[in-house]
């Protein structure tokens, strides 16, 4: 398969280690900080796009120009996040988003619905989220933890919201630390006077979310479509 990486920072190179391994080729690298390229002549099966949230709008939909299906995981610029999937629609292409393309997160998150269902209604607790990344990360709060957030929201009858840091009563506050060569930590935790209930997924390396966005672009090669992280992993994910 051919694959175009879309940044080329250390997911970026994580990713091509990966995919090389897997038998792969890299036809194109970019930087993290370019924000525009010229793919109209290149043979390219899948692009992978781990950029900024500055250049990731225009990657995206420049590929579905050239009918390249999308695997995407950069987080912060989801405001035009509606506007590439009806772009993609358009031009009959393929994108897969993620905030997190970790297998082990993707269980996580399985995880964090079902806890929310049980908890919705317990108002002796209070729930909030904290996540720790590295230093480099640009956007406040994660993605992944975003996502979390959603998943409560959508279970629960009294939370409508979230908010960094601070947070009113009707919403659940995320709270984003920054620590050097992190690769990223989440925590949902509820509280009562009495006790608390945690969950926490810890990635010890890149690894997880190199390998799990070569997969997802192994799967999405020659489809049409949009497509989420569930959908890739539905076997392992059938009796959830």
């Amino acid at each position: 398969m051919k694959i175009a990486l879309l940044g080329y920072g250390k997911m970026g190179k994580t990713i091509e280690e990966i995919a090389l391994n897997r038998g792969h080729e890299i036809v194109l690298k970019l930087e993290e900080d370019i924000d525009t390229f010229e793919i109209e002549k290149m043979e390219i099966d899948v692009a992978i796009d781990f950029s900024v949230p500055k250049a990731a709008y225009k990657n995206i939909t420049t590929c579905f120009k050239n009918k390249i299906p999308v695997v995407c995981g950069t987080t912060g610029w989801l405001d035009d996040y509606e506007k590439a999937v009806d772009l993609c629609k358009k031009e009959d292409s393929a994108f897969i988003y993620a905030s997190n393309f970790s297998v082990g997160v993707n269980l996580f998150f399985e995880l964090n619905k079902t806890l929310a269902k049980m908890m919705n209604g317990m108002d002796d607790y209070t729930v909030e989220i904290e996540e720790i990344h590295h230093t480099q990360k640009q956007d406040a709060p994660s993605g992944t933890a975003i996502s979390l957030a959603q998943q409560i929201i959508a279970e629960n009858d009294k939370k409508n919201n979230w908010q960094l840091d601070h947070a009113e009563e009707d919403e659940i506050p995320v709270k984003a630390g920054r620590i050097d060569d992190v690769p990223g930590t989440h925590t949902v935790s509820y509280k009562s006077k009495i006790d608390s209930i945690e969950i926490m997924h810890t990635a010890h390396s890149r690894q997880g979310f190199a390998l799990g966005a070569v997969i997802a672009a192994e799967w999405i090669k020659d489809k049409k479509g949009i497509f989420t992280m569930k959908d890739v992993l539905a076997s392992q994910l059938k009796n959830l």
